[in-house]
């Protein structure tokens, strides 16, 4: 294998996908010149076109919709699936084919993320396929369209950088890496999105961004991307007379995003479309959901555009004229968005739950409320200590929240200056009523491909040669330990949660916990029970919690696993001292040594039935 030629980033978007790429033979880290990788995919049955991004879709074609022809690319003449811009066209269309949203379904914790359920709601004579195949099919893609450029520099020698929500899991952690694995990418590493933008925003000033920002600030990063809203907060500090960017918090992981914005438009639509005498079925939804979120990115670009027909597709004979026909408005899509999203609330509201049904349909656990204004004053109020710790800033007593001093927006959302300025007015209002400083937006990023360019400048930046923000793991993990105690009928033996990785640990390092006596139980199922905490800073590794307030500490998805029982009887509780690992591609592993013997098991984050494996090795 020879010496990696590029460092490149791939953002794996809900979804749009993206390919950049920097030389690291750059000299001048302030003057990396970064490139983004035109896509050829097909654009229409037969046509191959290049764009600089990939939709994320994946169509399930009925055998007699294209013809052998009308699917080859330019790597493959029999390819398995249909995938960007394609997918998305012939989607909008017949919706029950179409595979949307892998990323989310990727991080569903409620689901087996291996197994086929995708398109949902599909007919059983439509092909499903699970979240972790869409996903190695939009990389598969991508890798094969790096190579046909790059021929003498393959992707799988290149260093490679994923991007991934900051909020993320370790197990949706874990199966991103899997699927670059799967498809022969085994080097790949994961940088937060939120991070990935500021690298871009980093590397697009060309060295101005210390003019920009200055010792003892705060810069709030807003990322609402297709599926996720992501927030997260970087510290400035000053060390040795450089600046230094330290990401101290990011927030939870918020299904809200472009998908919620287009529902939330199709049932305008559909709410005129029914003012008008005409009813719609549940699979012209979709179709109708298809349509607005093209219609959305079109109206929301700059431009006079300021209406949009839409078509929505009928099967019977019932509906007079066939299909039934609309359009979507720019101040129905400003009012809608505005609104609906970005409303002005005031800093003591918090998101409302609502108590759920006892069914439901299978689909993603979207946020039951879709005010990201009100999830920024959780947040935002939540992180009001987070930068209590660091040199050249002060004790946050007295105020309500954290202060923001600069905002740094990503995502195509943002396009649209109406959406920014609305988020930007909010955030300022609070900070006028704890009389502090208004916050400013940072200029210059590219919201619709900042994060595969930040990628990519991260790759180039973890060779030395350049700003790298300094942030470790993102909140701080623990598991569940279980008390000892005779047996009391309707009481479950207490529960502690042990400290195995604390805030911010770096990835590639691990930590040894004290001494502690700990038995594993071998050769039968056992649950692991495992928390995270992103306010929890101050817990070492070690620490054991036996009570912790709701709000602070969430518990994460169980894990079933069988440990071997090699040279032990099925049953047997091994004595065992524990160390925690977190790896180079930022997952989690949790390590048990026999005090005698020699004997190892390893847990992590691998998702075999949705959550992790357990290894054994001697």
């Amino acid at each position: 294998m020879s010496d990696p030629q590029f460092s490149v980033g791939i953002d794996l978007g809900t979804t749009h996908s993206v390919v950049s790429y920097v030389s690291l033979n750059e000299a001048d880290a302030e003057q990396t010149h970064l490139r983004v990788l035109d896509i050829p995919q097909l654009t229409a049955p037969g046509v191959i076109g290049e764009k600089k991004q990939l939709p994320s879709f994946m169509y399930q074609a009925h055998e007699a919709e294209l013809a052998s022809g009308d699917r080859v690319l330019p790597w493959d003449g029999q390819p398995q699936t249909v995938v960007g811009e394609l997918a998305r066209q012939l989607g909008s269309k017949t919706p029950i084919r179409l595979v949307a949203s892998a990323k989310s379904w990727l991080s569903h914790a409620g689901v087996d993320r291996r197994s086929a359920l995708l398109p949902v709601q599909s007919p059983d004579e439509v092909p499903r396929v699970s979240p972790l195949f869409a996903s190695t099919a939009y990389l598969r893609h991508l890798r094969d369209a790096w190579n046909q450029q790059f021929p003498e520099a393959p992707l799988a020698e290149q260093d490679l950088v994923i991007t991934v929500p900051a909020s993320f899991d370790p197990a949706a952690r874990e199966l991103t890496v899997e699927a670059a694995q799967a498809i022969g990418l085994r080097q790949a590493v994961l940088l937060e999105e939120p991070q990935s933008a500021l690298y871009s925003w980093i590397q697009s000033s060309a060295g101005g961004w210390r003019d920009q920002v200055r010792p003892g600030e705060v810069i709030l990063v807003v990322d609402v991307g297709g599926g996720t809203t992501d927030l997260s907060l970087i510290a400035v500090t000053e060390e040795d007379g450089n600046l230094t960017l330290n990401r101290v918090a990011i927030g939870d992981h918020i299904l809200l995003g472009g998908d919620n914005m287009d529902l939330a438009l199709a049932y305008g639509l559909r709410a005129k479309l029914q003012a008008e005498g005409k009813r719609l079925e549940p699979w012209q939804i979709q179709a109708l959901t298809a349509a607005c979120r093209e219609a959305k990115e079109a109206l929301l670009a700059e431009g006079d555009l300021q209406e949009v027909p839409i078509v929505v597709p009928s099967r019977g004979s019932s509906l007079i004229g066939g299909a039934l026909r609309t359009s979507l408005t720019r101040d129905e899509v400003y009012a809608a968005l505005v609104e609906g999203f970005f409303p002005r609330v005031e800093l003591t509201e918090r998101p409302v739950h609502q108590a759920r049904t006892g069914l439901t349909a299978l689909g993603l656990p979207y946020a039951q409320d879709a005010r990201i204004t009100a999830h920024l004053a959780g947040f935002l109020s939540r992180q009001v200590g987070a930068t209590g710790d660091l040199a050249g800033f002060s004790p946050s007593g007295g105020q309500r929240f954290l202060h923001p001093s600069a905002v740094l927006l990503n995502g195509g959302v943002f396009n649209s200056g109406v959406l920014a300025n609305r988020l930007l007015d909010v955030l300022n209002l609070w900070l006028a009523a704890d009389q502090a400083p208004p916050a400013r937006l940072l200029q210059g990023a590219d919201l619709d491909l900042a994060v595969s360019r930040g990628a990519a400048y991260y790759g180039y930046v973890r060779k030395g040669k350049g700003v790298r923000i300094r942030g470790g793991t993102a909140a701080a993990y623990y598991v569940g330990v279980e008390s000892s105690m005779p047996a009391v009928p309707g009481v479950a033996p207490p529960l502690e949660a042990l400290c195995i990785a604390p805030f911010g640990m770096e990835e590639g390092s691990q930590a040894d916990l004290p001494p502690y006596e700990f038995g594993v139980v071998v050769g039968e199922p056992v649950h692991f029970r495992f928390f995270a905490s992103t306010v929890r800073r101050d817990d070492l590794v070690g620490t054991r919690l036996d009570w912790w307030p709701e709000d602070e500490v969430e518990e994460l998805a169980e894990i079933e696993v069988v440990l071997s029982a090699e040279h032990h009887h099925p049953g047997d509780i091994v004595p065992v001292h524990l160390l925690a690992r977190v790896t180079e591609v930022g997952t989690l592993q949790l390590e048990a040594l026999a005090k005698e013997g020699g004997q190892r098991w390893k847990v992590e984050f691998d998702v075999r039935s949705d959550n992790a494996t357990a290894v054994a090795a001697a």
